[in-house]
This record gives structure tokens, C-alpha cells and sequence, in this order.
């Protein structure tokens, strides 16, 4: 165990972190390592974040005081370091490097992501052996002769990408498509397309002979890349400042009867061939891997990001004091305060569970495309697209929760830092303003919880025509993938016998009962309203839409669920899990369950397994763990490993000298002027404006 704190204080705020790091209950670098995932790759880590901090075009102190202008140049600037990483880095170590510039630059994640993640992706997913090679000869992976964008947002169609309204028309005559807008509602949005981008990967409705078949895949050219000029009948414009990451230069295009060659439609599934036949694949669901890539790719980053947000919070918290109480040498800590506690420390056990959660997903994700690419003609795909397609519903619901999750922590983190909390130089502002935008794209989030709840109800409906039928014939029910819905009907009586009152009651099988109960009730709930409106309606989108708010809470319960299953499975049974570090852990989960139990009681009492009187029992468990989980509080974000450069707030420092930092980063950003910019213009003659008594008439008297 560390004896020692890390630093030797040179202050009260010093001296106030510093007694926080005395003696902790684990070792810290130890929890750094089992987090990482290895030693090796704690050290990478440590590598790509002295690498941008050393880096002259990686200046971020003063990100708050840039125009818009100055934000897009610097961010595109930064190319010129991370392409060479790009070009000669193996795939998997330039994906942990781009996960750590996440934390730094969002804007620019998302800059060169348009390009690697979307439109490289795009390529990946949907194009042939030969398509990829010819773009790749192009420079699609290395950014060299093209940039690439992706279009599949419209003005008047999002998450619908179904109803999107652009065209590609075969011309049979000259082999090629012709893509064209058709009304004002042209692609918005459009991250690269404004001032970067010369090609995209455009997502149209495909017609061959008069008939529709459906949103396919075409690479097409914007820009000619020696030039820069719109090439003939592309149309672009800027869609301006946002509210956050105005490091990417989002814009709007419109086509206007643009003809590409055929081999320009990306056919890795879909195909057309030179006389017009179209020809579709066998497996349409092949697609959907695509997707759940970005899905993947942000529940990763929503524990990321919730770790940024929640050292700066903590650090701050344990320097900060705040009124004192009587006969108290000085001021209270607000980490010490119990409220402070329920309103951090909950959020340091939920960023836990999002982390051991992402790194799950992010495992079955790989294994599932590796299966996927590995397929042969006769294969037997059955189970591979159930995988697909239950990971396909659980990403969507998870992208929502977590994403929705890490926007309330930052913005907690952001209050909890009181007045200073409204500073740009506090790093938290520019964090729920970057953050914001990953609830709305990849996915609106409500609609991607409605479509995790669609699949619950179906994966319900399936559980029990399985069971009817295994009834019937003896046979044993097939697995439907959701486990508790494996345990159909008799999970729905269930109740927990432990009063919970004894300090050691409250167990991990405890509350994964309670959530497997909750969540096979709320799916329930929804399934008999989705079977009363279909027996009226005899439609089963009218059902569906019936439903909607029960699927959508359903949906909510089970993804909380599902967190708290991977951290469990993570922490209590991964026999690996280093001794010293395993109660530690253990305690964060608990106060996880815990805490989620008694913020959602009302659904927990409705599934029956918990009464009123045990859910008290909880919520004193609650306050119980708070307690020991503050002892290990600033270790443990100590533990996430983020360099001051990093986390860029003054208030989150290592060495916990925050206000001589703070003060010396306003003074270095905002120096004094030496003559006032408007007291010629605006205030002198504010202040010695006339006051004189405007002329009137007399009136009569009355």
C-alpha cells in the first residue's frame, strides 16, 4: 500500500488533496492497470497523452478564447501529427490513441472520425475486396488525395433514414448513376462537408427502371482535390456555429443530376449489375454491423468522458471547504458533506459500471465481426444473426442510456463546482457542450430506447410461444437470449425472503435478482399492452405504438440491468480480479445497484420482489456505502489516470493548486488592456449623457 500522499503540499488546497492520498485502502497503480486492462497498456496510454501535451499544435489551455475561424483552422491543423500515427500504426493501437484524444479534443475525434470512423467505415462495411482496394489506392486510410464525409442526414429526415429523399437513379445507356436532390430538404449536418471534405459516402434511395429499392451506399465525389472547386453539380454551404465541437465544419449538400460510374455504389451486399438486375442479399441483417460499431464505439466513451468529469468534480471536492461547524479548527470539506457524497459519489459508481460495460461490449462487438467476416457460403448463420441482432437491440439501448448518463454527470460535476462552474476555463462548460450531441446523433436516443424495447417485446413474445409449444411437446424452451426471459412465468412472483436490514444482506445476487425481476416486469407490462392494441388493431405497428412509453421505460430498466450484470460480471465473477483491488470494487458495485434501486423505486416495488419496507432497508445501505466509498474517493479518480493536460481545468489538478493555477490561467488568457476597447464608444457616452428636462407645455388649471 502507498504510506506516502503522492505530492508534497506547498498549500492549504495542496495540503487538503494531499491528506486524501495517505495510506488508501488499494494499491493505485495496480487499480490503474486492472482498468487499462495491463501494465503495457497503461504505459501506451501514458505515451499518446505526453505525445499531444509535448505537441505544439495540441495547445488546449486556451480553447475557451478562439473565434470559430480559429477553432476550425487549429483543429484541422492537427492532421498533420495524427495522420502519421494514422498511416504507420497497426489498427487496433491508433484506436486507443484516437479514444485518448477523445478526452482532449472532441472536435477533432469527431473531424478525422467523419472521415476514419464514418466515411473509411462506410467502405469497410459495404464495399467489395476490389471497391476497397481502388479507394484505398485513392487514399481513404491514409487521408492522402481525399477526405471523405458522410451523408445520411437530411433537413427533413434524421433518425427515418428509411423516408431520406435524394436519389440514385441507374442509367442503363451510359453504366451510371445519377444522384439527385430532389426538394430544398437537401443532407444538413454534414460533419467535413463544408470547408474539408472531397468525397462522400452517400446514403440515397436506389432506382432501377422506375422502381425503388430501398437506401444503398454511393462514394461521390464533392471536390476536386487538387483545386479544392465543387465539381459540377454539388452545391455546399456552411450550416455555421453550434453549440459545441465548432471544431468540425458542418455543412449542407445538394446534388443536382450528378452521374457517377456504377462501381461508385458500394455492393458488398446489394448489387447492380450492368443490365439493371438488382440483386439483394441473402441476409440483409449482414448491414447492421456497421452501425453497431459507432453505438459500441460511445458507451466506450461515455465512461471515458464520465472519469474526466468526475476528477475534476472530486479533486475540487476534497479541497473545497464550505462553513464550518461549531467548535471545528476550520471549514467542512464538501466531500464530507453527506448530499455532496449522494450527488458524486452515485456517479462515480455508475461511471464503474459504464466502464466495465464498454469494455464488454466493446470484446463481443470484435468477436461478433470476426464470426461475421469468417462466414462461408453453407455456413450455418443462425445463431451468429440472433447474436447480431440481440447485440444490435442491446447497443442501441445502451448508446442511449450511457450517453444520456454521461451528459447528467458532466452537468452534476459542472453545479457541484458551484460559481465556478459557470467558467469556460473550468473545462466542464465546453464538456456539456461538446457531450451534448451524442444523445441526438448515431441515433436520436429516444429512439433508439423505443427500438432496445421493440426487440424486449418481441424477445418476449418469442419466450413465450417457445414455452407454450415446449408444453405441447416436452421439448425444452430455446433460449431467447435475454436470460430472465428464459425464466418466463415464474420469475414475475418472485420475492426477495432477506429483509435486508443486516449490514452484509445486501449482496450482488440480491440486487441482480432485483433487476432481472424489475426488468422481466417492465417487459411484461409492455407486452400486454402491445397484445391488447394488436387484438383491437390487428396491425402490429399501431401495436407497437401503443406500447411506446411502456417499451420505452421497459427498455430503460433493462439496460441499467445490463450495466449492472457486466459490472458484476467484471468484478465479483472474474476469478482474475486482483485480491487487494476486488472490495473495493465490490463496494461500487453495490452502491451502483443500490443507489439505481432507490432512484427508481416505484419500479422496483411494482415487479413485487422488493416491499416498501426493503427498499428502505436499501436506501439506508446507500448512506452506509457513501460513506466508505469517501474514503476511497480521490484515490480511485487518481486511478483513471488522466495528466493534467488532459483533464485542462485548473480545478481538477493533480497537485490540488487549484486557485493559484486558476488565477494565473485568467490573468495569462484576459491580460489587461491598456486602453478600454469601448469607453470612447459605448460607456463615456453612457455616463455623461444630457439630463436635462425635456420642454413641455403648461396646462390649465382645472
Amino acid at each position: 500500500m502507498d504510506a506516502k500522499p503522492y505530492y508534497t503540499p506547498l498549500n492549504k488546497e495542496m495540503q487538503s488533496l494531499a491528506e486524501e492520498r495517505v495510506n488508501p485502502r488499494f494499491p493505485v497503480r495496480e487499480m490503474t492497470h486492472f482498468l487499462d486492462g495491463s501494465p503495457e497498456a497503461t504505459a501506451l496510454k501514458e505515451k499518446f497523452m505526453l505525445d499531444l501535451e509535448r505537441d505544439p499544435l495540441w495547445r488546449m489551455d486556451d480553447s475557451a478564447n478562439l473565434s470559430l475561424a480559429e477553432v476550425r483552422e487549429r483543429t484541422m491543423a492537427k492532421n498533420r501529427s495524427i495522420l502519421h500515427y494514422l498511416a504507420n500504426e497497426p489498427v487496433h493501437i491508433f484506436r486507443q490513441r484516437m479514444n485518448t484524444i477523445s478526452l482532449v479534443d472532441p472536435a477533432y475525434w469527431t473531424r478525422l472520425g467523419v472521415h476514419y470512423g464514418l466515411f473509411f467505415g462506410a467502405l469497410q462495411s459495404q464495399a467489395t475486396s476490389s471497391q476497397m482496394a481502388f479507394w484505398v489506392s485513392k487514399g481513404a486510410l491514409t487521408v492522402n488525395g481525399m477526405y471523405g464525409c458522410f451523408a445520411m442526414t437530411e433537413l427533413g429526415h434524421g433518425s427515418y433514414v428509411q423516408g431520406l429523399e435524394t436519389i440514385s437513379t441507374f442509367d442503363a445507356a451510359s453504366d451510371e448513376f445519377i444522384v439527385h436532390t430532389p426538394s430544398i430538404t437537401a443532407y444538413w449536418w454534414i460533419g467535413g462537408a463544408a470547408q474539408s471534405a472531397t468525397h462522400a459516402a452517400v446514403y440515397a434511395q436506389l432506382i432501377v427502371n422506375g422502381k425503388r429499392h430501398g437506401v444503398k451506399v454511393f462514394v461521390v465525389p464533392l471536390r476536386d482535390p487538387k483545386t479544392f472547386k465543387l465539381l459540377p453539380g454539388i452545391t455546399i454551404g456552411d450550416i455555421g456555429k453550434k453549440m459545441g465541437r465548432d471544431g468540425i465544419d458542418n455543412g449542407y449538400i445538394q446534388f443536382t443530376n450528378v452521374r457517377i460510374p456504377r462501381s461508385y455504389m458500394l455492393m458488398k451486399y446489394s448489387k447492380v449489375l450492368r443490365d439493371g438486375t438488382v440483386v439483394d442479399p441473402p441476409m440483409a441483417q449482414l448491414a447492421y454491423g456497421a452501425l453497431i460499431q459507432g453505438r459500441v464505439a460511445m458507451v466506450v466513451d461515455s465512461g471515458n468522458t464520465a472519469k474526466k468529469a468526475l476528477t475534476i468534480a472530486t479533486r475540487y471536492a476534497a479541497i473545497r471547504r464550505q462553513f464550518a461547524s461549531p467548535g471545528a479548527a476550520d471549514e467542512t470539506k464538501l466531500l464530507d458533506y453527506t448530499i455532496h457524497q449522494h450527488r458524486i459519489l452515485t456517479l462515480l459508481a455508475q461511471t464503474m459500471a459504464m466502464h466495465f460495460t464498454g469494455v464488454q461490449m466493446d470484446k463481443m462487438y470484435v468477436d461478433l465481426m470476426d464470426k461475421l467476416e469468417s462466414a462461408r457460403p453453407g455456413d450455418d448463420m443462425a445463431p451468429v444473426l440472433a447474436t447480431l441482432k440481440s447485440t444490435h437491440a442491446t447497443s442501441a439501448g445502451l448508446k442511449a442510456h450511457c450517453t444520456w448518463a454521461t451528459l447528467n454527470i458532466i452537468e452534476q460535476c459542472r453545479q457541484s463546482l458551484g460559481g465556478h462552474g459557470y467558467s469556460s476555463y473550468t473545462e466542464l462548460s465546453a464538456m456539456a457542450s461538446h457531450w451534448a450531441v451524442q444523445c441526438t446523433w448515431e441515433g436520436d436516443n429516444t429512439i433508439l430506447t423505443l427500438q432496445s424495447g421493440r426487440y424486449l417485446v418481441s424477445s418476449y413474445r418469442e419466450a413465450v410461444a417457445a414455452a407454450a409449444k415446449a408444453a405441447k411437446t416436452g421439448a425444452k424452451p430455446k433460449p431467447t437470449g435475454i436470460a430472465y426471459l428464459g425464466e418466463l412465468p415464474g420469475i414475475l412472483s418472485r420475492q426477495c425472503a432477506d429483509p435486508l436490514t443486516a449490514p452484509e444482506s445486501l449482496t450482488p445476487a440480491v440486487l441482480r435478482e432485483a433487476f432481472a425481476v424489475a426488468a422481466a416486469t417492465m417487459v411484461h407490462k409492455a407486452a400486454l399492452e402491445f397484445e391488447a392494441a394488436y387484438k383491437a388493431t390487428k396491425d402490429v405497428e399501431k401495436a407497437y405504438e401503443e406500447c411506446a412509453h411502456a417499451r420505452f421505460m421497459a427498455a430503460k430498466v433493462h439496460s441499467a440491468g445490463y450495466l449492472f450484470d457486466r459490472f458484476a460480471d467484471a468484478v465479483v465473477d472474474d476469478a482474475s480480479v486482483p485480491a487487494a483491488l476486488r472490495p473495493t470494487l465490490v463496494r461500487l458495485l453495490l452502491l451502483y445497484g443500490a443507489h439505481t434501486v432507490s432512484e427508481n423505486a416505484g419500479v422496483f416495488l411494482q415487479s413485487g420482489y422488493l416491499s416498501a419496507a426493503q427498499i428502505g432497508a436499501i436506501q439506508a445501505h446507500v448512506n452506509a456505502l457513501l460513506k466508505e466509498v469517501r474514503r476511497d474517493a480521490v484515490p480511485l479518480v487518481d486511478a483513471f489516470n488522466l495528466s493534467d493536460y488532459v483533464v485542462n481545468s485548473p480545478f481538477g489538478r493533480k497537485d490540488g493548486n487549484i486557485y493559484e493555477h486558476y488565477f494565473d490561467q485568467v490573468r495569462r488568457l484576459n491580460p489587461t488592456l491598456k486602453e478600454h476597447p469601448y469607453f470612447e464608444s459605448t460607456i463615456k457616452p453612457l455616463l455623461h449623457r444630457s439630463m436635462d428636462e425635456m420642454d413641455a407645455p403648461e396646462l390649465d388649471d382645472e
